[in-house]
């Protein structure tokens, strides 16, 4: 498929930058114009069906990753979703991270007081996980299921194994830099918790996330709202405990339509088709880079690695060959979403051959 017809940012650049912001397209242009001059046509009016609409966003999130409707909340982004499930935590919870996670993941944590552990990213994560576990025995493992710097991916079916040996124990992921690039069903994974901003490999645009939660993990959460009484304006009645904490205030259509849009646009697309496509040129990639010496040689080891690189070269070179990419932990960071081809790849390398080695 080609994609430069709908993404013509593709046709002036070589777009390697997805892990830092997704790009929008030009069919979700031409819908959040006509949102925004539906709402300068109407004013109040529009949002009359702002409550239902909203639904109608989280039954699309809820059918698109197998969540059941009730337990998908609407958040503003990842960082809201996980600082207000912390909120809801008892304080005697005991946290096993991961270093170098995302500052978004772990300070909310140390911030606030909880007993924490630490484990090392390298290639042996899910073995170093299973250890500290034994040794730790921690309530709660909090990580990204693929690394924002070394874009190391957690094995989910590793995941689903945690989960059956130690079901007492509540596993949250940031899924922010996973969905959007592979099948995923919440409801048969071994995550208690997921939470995920739009903004990056949804293609959803800024200011919407979404947090999903398992049955078991509700009663959980902010145990003493729970039993207190609820507001009882009418615009609040029906919604449960858990809405109410993550989803106060209103809510901005635009951000959560963007994001809609863009789910109808992955189905359309098919998600079958766009983790085949990255699991093919991610490998090409790993290979390639490799051959080079420009990654970890523990991506290698790896049975299945992401499509974010993190390379031992200086950004500004990349940067003045129009290839777009991020200088993150120490490295420059490149990403292969579905809209790249082999290529884009190619055009990296020849830059990248260019360069005296470090």
């Amino acid at each position: 498929m080609n994609f430069q017809d709908q993404f013509p940012l593709l046709n002036t650049t070589t777009y390697l930058n997805t892990a830092s912001s997704g790009i929008l397209s030009g069919s979700l242009l031409d819908w959040r114009k006509t949102h925004d001059q539906d709402f300068f046509n109407n004013g109040s009016i529009f949002r009359n069906t702002q409550a239902s609409f909203l639904q109608s966003v989280r039954i699309s999130l809820s059918a698109f990753f197998g969540v059941k409707t009730e337990n998908t909340f609407l958040v503003p982004n990842f960082s809201f979703g996980f600082n207000t499930f912390l909120e809801g935590l008892s304080g005697k919870h005991r946290f096993l991270l991961t270093q170098e996670d995302y500052p978004s993941v772990n300070y909310p944590v140390q911030s606030r007081g909880f007993e924490c552990a630490y484990l090392p990213i390298d290639e042996n994560i899910e073995e170093n996980i299973l250890a500290k576990i034994k040794t730790f025995k921690p309530t709660v493992l909090a990580l990204s299921l693929i690394q924002y710097i070394s874009g190391i991916r957690i094995s989910l079916d590793f995941i689903k194994e945690l989960k059956r040996d130690f079901p007492d124990l509540i596993i949250v992921g940031d899924a922010t830099q996973f969905c959007g690039t592979s099948a995923f069903n919440f409801e048969e994974s071994g995550l208690d918790v997921l939470i995920a901003s739009g903004y990056k490999w949804m293609l959803g645009g800024y200011g919407n996330g979404f947090v999903f939660i398992k049955d078991q993990v509700r009663s959980l959460l902010y145990t003493e709202a729970q039993k207190a009484e609820r507001p009882t304006e009418p615009f609040l009645l029906g919604k449960d405990v858990l809405s109410l904490f993550f989803e106060p205030g209103h809510q901005d259509t635009l951000a959560f339509g963007t994001l809609q849009q863009s789910l109808f646009f992955f189905e359309k697309t098919g998600i079958d088709f766009i983790q085949k496509h990255l699991e093919d040129l991610g490998r090409k990639a790993t290979s390639a880079l490799l051959e080079r010496g420009l990654i970890h040689k523990s991506i290698g080891l790896r049975k299945q690695h992401s499509t974010i690189f993190s390379l031992n070269v200086p950004e500004n070179k990349l940067l003045e060959q129009n290839i777009i990419c991020s200088y993150r932990g120490g490295g420059t960071r490149v990403s292969f979403h579905f809209y790249n081809t082999q290529d884009d790849l190619q055009r990296l390398l020849e830059v990248l051959d260019k360069l005296p080695r470090v």
